[in-house]
């Protein structure tokens, strides 16, 4: 186990050995098999904040998803030998970061999301090695962020997103960055079997920016 990673990553890594699916989430990969193969990479580091994780927001023109805020992260290719492979992959590409300067703690159960049909493996990394990271692609990526996890924890940072048309989620306000949706859900389990949640006012709602509209899940 993970003796050498920081103490306040330590509770999470634990965790993620035994974390069911239903835990995170109540939508689960259909039992017929579809569903196209997904990953995303959740790296967390200690940043100039504190203890914190990388997180992107599309690009504003973006067909599906436009200025939303994700993990890195995209469909598996081919020539991706594995879930966590193609986490890394994307990484790289979207915003430049090193595969060598992660080092991969967790991939969590498959995760469904129901809008685009995406099968979703979430794959929890230490950044060990933080460099520069910028948006390698300014037609996907609009901005890199990372984000202290005091500040994703701040009970004034917390709200229910809502949507128009009525369902709402889990919301962040941090680092200038509107979470919700995929991105805010898993966030938000992850806090919690983190041991770093902070209680907060559910009942406080926000609605969508209108750009991120469009679409129902980041």
């Amino acid at each position: 186990m993970s003796d050498d990673l920081p103490d306040w990553l330590q509770a999470l890594a634990r965790a993620a050995r035994d974390v069911d699916a239903e835990s995170l989430t109540r939508f689960l990969p259909p039992d017929d098999g579809t569903g196209r193969a997904s990953a995303v990479l959740i790296a967390f580091t200690d940043g100039p904040g504190g203890p914190s994780v990388l997180l992107i927001e599309r690009a504003a023109d973006m067909r599906k998803h436009a200025g939303q805020v994700a993990f890195p992260g995209g469909a598996l290719d081919a020539t991706d030998a594995s879930a966590r492979h193609a986490a890394l992959r994307e990484a790289e590409e979207e915003v430049g970061l090193d595969p060598a300067s992660v080092r991969v703690v967790a991939e969590l159960p498959d995760l469904f999301i129901p809008v685009s049909g995406f099968v979703v493996t979430p794959v929890i990394a230490w950044w060990q090695d933080p460099h520069e990271v910028r948006a390698v692609d300014e037609a996907e990526v609009a901005r890199v962020a990372i984000v202290p996890i005091d500040e994703l924890t701040d009970p004034a940072n917390r709200f229910s997103a809502r949507h128009p048309l009525g369902f709402t989620g889990p919301g962040f306000d941090a680092a200038g960055l509107y979470v919700w949706g995929f991105t805010a859900m898993l966030l938000d389990k992850l806090l919690e079997i983190g041991g770093w949640a902070r209680p907060w006012d559910s009942s406080i709602e926000r609605p969508l920016p209108p750009g991120m509209i469009a679409s129902r899940s980041s």
